[in-house]
């Protein structure tokens, strides 16, 4: 049997963290996926998705993911039901995540007006003159960012070991 579900979307509202009677952490939050095709109107629609994550991962949701945030997601999906206020049976199918991925800089989502700073190496303080950002800029002289081909314009050949090689 397989049940394998992988999503990329933004949330739509801050995530929910609440803890179960044993301490155990919980984060719920919902996920707006577009479609992958327009309607007649030529609107591209989206799915909301809802998900749950356990112990530290919904820490980590808690803390770093906001309304707007794109997030990956790698679970399985679940159906449960309860019995409502009103004694009806409810039924809830929800993603269960075991892994959620933040597809973004901390604070991508700023407002660019109140000087927030989009660079994976600017910690997220806001402004580029604090002594944290300084001191990052001075340990990463030399380095590669992230996003950036190590390869690229170096015009010097590879020298790679066959033993190196995957195949």
């Amino acid at each position: 049997m397989m049940n394998r579900v992988v999503l990329v979307g933004r949330l739509t509202k801050d995530p929910d963290l609440r803890y179960t009677p044993s301490g155990v952490a919980v984060a719920t939050f919902t996920l707006a996926v577009n479609r992958t095709f327009t309607n007649q109107q030529g609107e591209r629609e989206a799915d909301f998705i809802n998900c749950v994550v356990w112990r530290k991962p919904a820490e980590n949701v808690a803390n770093f993911l906001k309304k707007g945030s794109l997030a990956g997601v790698d679970g399985r999906l679940q159906t449960r039901n309860y019995e409502g206020q009103d004694g009806k049976r409810v039924y809830v199918t929800e993603v269960v995540a075991e892994s959620v991925q933040f597809l973004e800089p901390r604070n991508a989502n700023a407002n660019p007006n109140r000087g927030g700073n989009n660079d994976f190496y600017g910690g997220g303080q806001g402004n580029q003159n604090t002594p944290f950002n300084q001191n990052q800029n001075q340990r990463n002289q030399g380095y590669t960012r992230v996003d950036e081909d190590p390869f690229s314009n170096d015009g010097q050949p590879i020298d790679i070991s066959d033993d190196d090689l995957p195949f």
